[in-house]
C-alpha cells in the first residue's frame, strides 16, 4: 500500500468508527498493510510496517496512541521471528541440503547462514540452492563464523568421512567452526551416511593421511606450501551424528564399525 492509501484507510476508521481509538485504528491499519505486503523476508516486512507507521504519524491524529499501538504490534512481530530457528552450515553438503529440502516439504520455517567456503566458494552454490527453495539464506565470509555463531541456534554440517573415534573429516574450516560452536555452547551436528565410516583413528590434523587432505596431483608438490582441502574435527566437539543407522553419539561409531567388520 502507498502512503496515501494508508493514511486514507487509517483516517477512514477514525472518521467512521468514533468509538475506536487511534491506537486500535493503527493496529487495524497495519493488519491491512500485512494483507497487501509482498515482503519476502522479516526484515523487509518490518521496513514495510515502519513506513506505514510513519505515514499514520503524519496524519492529524494523536501520535501517542498511534505510537503505543504500533509498538505493541511490532513487538508481536518480533516475538514471532524469535521462534524461527537459525542454522549455520559450512560449504555445500548434499546430505544437509537434502535434509533441509525435506524440512521445507514439511512446512518447517528456518533461516540459514552459509559460509562462502574458500578456496572454491562452494557455499555460494549451497546458498543459491536454499534461496531457490524459498529458505531465507545469508552467505557469510568464512572469517565471520565466530561473529555469526552467537546468533544461531545450531550448527549443521556434512562429512566427507567419519573416523573410528567419531570425529569427522570435512571441508577445511569445519574444525574452526566446531571450536567456535563449543566456545559459544551451540550444538554441533553432523549429517552423514554410514558408508563414510572409516577405520582410521587420527589424533590431530598432522595425523590425517595426506591422501585425504590433498589431490593426487598436489601430492607431488611441496605440501608445506599447499592448502589442505579438508580438516579433522575431534569427537568431543560433536554433539550428535544423524545417519541412516540412526542418531548416534560419536562414541557409537566404533561400535557400528565393529558390527560391520566382525
Amino acid at each position: 500500500m502507498e502512503k496515501k492509501e494508508i493514511c486514507q484507510y487509517f483516517n477512514g476508521i477514525i472518521k467512521d468508527e468514533q468509538d475506536v481509538s487511534a491506537g486500535m485504528a493503527a493496529i487495524r491499519t497495519l493488519l491491512k498493510v500485512l494483507e497487501h505486503s509482498e515482503s519476502e523476508t522479516v526484515q523487509e516486512l518490518r521496513y514495510c510496517l515502519q513506513n506505514a507507521i510513519d505515514a499514520m504519524r503524519s496524519t492529524e491524529n494523536p501520535v501517542t496512541a498511534i505510537a503505543s499501538g504500533s509498538e505493541l504490534f511490532l513487538r508481536f512481530i518480533t516475538l514471532a521471528t524469535l521462534d524461527t530457528p537459525k542454522i549455520l552450515t559450512h560449504s555445500k553438503s548434499r546430505v544437509v541440503l537434502k535434509a533441509m529440502i525435506e524440512a521445507v516439504k514439511s512446512n518447517k520455517i528456518f533461516e540459514v547462514y552459509v559460509t562462502c567456503s574458500s578456496p572454491d566458494n562452494s557455499g555460494e552454490e549451497m546458498c543459491q540452492n536454499l534461496t531457490n527453495l524459498g529458505v531465507s539464506c545469508t552467505l557469510i565470509l568464512d572469517s565471520a563464523m565466530g561473529y555469526v555463531m552467537e546468533q544461531v541456534d545450531m550448527v549443521m554440517v556434512g562429512a566427507e568421512g567419519v573416523a573410528e573415534s567419531g570425529g569427522v573429516i570435512n571441508k577445511v574450516g569445519t574444525y574452526t567452526m566446531a571450536m567456535c560452536a563449543k566456545e559459544v555452547k551451540k550444538p554441533f551436528y553432523v549429517l552423514t551416511e554410514s558408508f563414510k565410516f572409516s577405520r582410521i583413528y587420527p589424533l590431530n590434523q598432522i595425523d590425517l593421511p595426506n591422501e585425504f587432505k590433498y589431490t593426487a596431483s598436489t601430492l607431488k608438490k611441496n605440501l608445506q606450501k599447499e592448502h589442505p582441502l579438508v580438516d579433522y574435527t575431534p569427537p568431543h566437539y560433536i554433539n550428535l551424528l544423524f545417519t541412516d543407522l540412526g542418531i548416534l553419539t560419536p562414541s557409537a561409531v566404533s561400535d557400528e564399525l565393529i558390527k560391520l567388520y566382525l
